[in-house]
């Protein structure tokens, strides 16, 4: 027998699937019907189906939740992952059903949708809150009984812990280009000193000091490029693999790629310029003199 394990039961009335953008793919949700009789009827999610019932139709099948036989009604769309955990492992029954199973002493999350946005939005919530404080007795000045909770509050927290996120990434870019600066000024000074004799021939030969500083930024600034396409590509595949992992979604905008390099091919141009100025300096019989 095949089971499945942390599988979330949910208990809707027939109005809440409408309200939570729930889907199906197939067969029908709980209906009035089925809660004032208490059916033992069921909609399960795709990880349900795929663990349960891989290529063949559930509808008219029987699972088991918690010793309970359910009847399957129908099945839901697919709806992925959010931070890593599944959206598609429940199975939904009425909520008579699954109070007269349970009980009545878990806790109950009431939702509603208001018909617009702001004035409308505001009225909704004012008068579910006097409707819920009149149902359960609530002291007039005393704090409300029960939390509520709108996707203002959790797009809220969300726009808090992306902007904290999004300044500790600017302060670590920062501190990451000064010290990639610093390597490549590092590895160009000592370049310069490998090549002086290099440096020596091409003033003997004609080239004057703003070819020889030319050279050393161009040189500067693709070594300064490749690390960018580098560091471009493991971002892409971190955000990708993250994606895969955990659901959270990402896209790549080609904007922000074009500035990432645009801005490491200016910080290798940048912290070259030292060592440039030093090789086109450079007196050219000291230089062809020059030995390692």
């Amino acid at each position: 027998m095949q089971s499945l394990s942390d599988t979330w039961v949910r208990g809707l009335t027939a109005q809440m699937p409408a309200i939570l953008d729930l889907d199906l793919t197939s067969g029908r949700m709980p209906n009035e019907n089925d809660d004032e009789n208490r059916s033992a009827v069921a909609v399960i999610g795709t990880d349900v189906l795929e663990s349960l019932f891989p290529g063949v139709d559930p509808l008219g099948k029987e699972i088991r939740v918690e010793g309970q036989l359910y009847r399957i009604i129908g099945v839901g769309k697919k709806q992925g992952k959010t931070l890593g955990q599944s959206r598609d492992n429940y199975v939904v029954i009425p909520i008579r059903t699954y109070m007269k199973q349970f009980g009545s002493h878990t806790s109950v999350r009431i939702s509603g949708k208001a018909n617009g946005v702001g004035t409308e939005l505001q009225a909704a919530i004012d008068e579910a809150r006097a409707i819920l404080r009149a149902r359960r007795h609530d002291v007039p000045g005393k704090a409300d009984s029960f939390v509520a909770e709108t996707n203002a509050g959790f797009l809220s927290i969300w726009s808090n812990l992306s902007g904290t996120f999004f300044i500790a990434m600017i302060a670590i870019a920062a501190i990451s280009l000064i010290v990639g600066g610093i390597v490549i000024m590092n590895v160009m000074l000592f370049s310069v000193t490998e090549r002086t004799r290099e440096i020596g021939i091409r003033k003997a030969m004609g080239a004057r000091r703003r070819d020889v500083l030319l050279q050393f930024l161009i040189e500067a600034g693709t070594m300064a490029l490749v690390g960018g396409v580098l560091g471009v590509l493991f971002g892409i595949t971190f955000a990708k693999g993250i994606t895969a992992v955990i659901g959270m979604p990402s896209e790549i905008k080609a904007w922000a790629v074009i500035a990432g390099l645009m801005v490491s091919t200016s910080v290798g141009v940048f912290f070259g310029v030292y060592p440039a100025k030093r090789a086109a300096r450079l007196d050219p019989i000291a230089a062809l003199r020059f030995e390692l």
